[in-house]
Parts: structure tokens; C-alpha cells; sequence
């Protein structure tokens, strides 16, 4: 068992210190960060954008439209921007008439990937 966890009866409690309570829900807490993270991915089409960049190392928007059914073209480009904006991808511009443009992740998009891969394996452990 982790050392910061310590276990009770009915939860698993966090050993800190009544004093700095904002370690967890302050605005630079546990809570916060979680959120903001949650809030980066919150969109009916940002995972599958992300799980297919995932897979494919780099992907034109009309390759991303094709391969996730029942996506708009107007929402593809507003997620995309979203998550461009959060920094989870990186939008390639070759400057080429006609214009070809490339989505890939980025860094702290790669680094989220384990995150959801963990979301992905918790839930196959426990279906509804």
C-alpha cells in the first residue's frame, strides 16, 4: 500500500495535514488540476480525435473525418482547435496550394495517452 494512503473502514484517506486542505481542494489542488485536465477532453468528439491520433502518427482532417462515423465537419475543426489550443495537438500548416494541413499529438498529448489508456482498462474492469 502507498504510503500517503492509509485505509479506513469505509475509504482510502490522504494523510495531510488539516492546515493545507488546499493540497487537495484549493486552486492549485488535487481537485483543480483533475478538473482542468477533465475539462480538456470533455467534448463528445475529443477522445476519438486523440485515440485515433494515437494511433496514426499524423492525420489530414479528411482522414480524420472518415474514420470517425457521425462527426461534422464543423465539429472536427472546432475540437481540433480546442485541443489544439490545450496544447494536446499540433497542427502542421505546409503552406501548399491546395493547403495541406497535418494533425499529430503533441508531447503532453502522448503524455496523456497512459491516462486514458488507464480510464480504458478501468472500465473494461468494470462494465456498468
Amino acid at each position: 500500500m502507498d504510503r500517503m494512503m492509509v485505509k479506513t473502514s469505509t475509504h482510502f484517506k490522504v494523510l495531510i495535514d488539516p492546515k493545507v486542505r488546499s493540497a487537495c481542494i484549493g486552486p492549485d489542488g488535487s481537485v483543480a488540476h483533475v478538473t482542468r485536465m477533465i475539462s480538456m477532453i470533455s467534448g463528445r468528439w475529443k477522445l476519438p480525435i486523440l485515440f485515433r491520433l494515437y494511433a496514426e502518427p499524423s492525420m489530414r482532417t479528411l482522414q480524420l473525418r472518415r474514420d470517425i462515423p457521425g462527426i461534422s465537419q464543423k465539429m472536427l475543426t472546432q475540437h481540433l482547435r480546442e485541443l489544439e489550443a490545450d496544447r494536446l495537438v499540433e497542427r502542421t500548416d505546409y503552406g501548399e496550394q491546395p493547403p495541406r494541413v497535418e494533425y499529430s499529438l503533441s508531447e503532453r498529448g502522448r503524455d496523456l495517452m497512459p491516462v486514458l489508456m488507464a480510464a480504458r482498462l478501468f472500465s473494461e474492469k468494470y462494465p456498468s
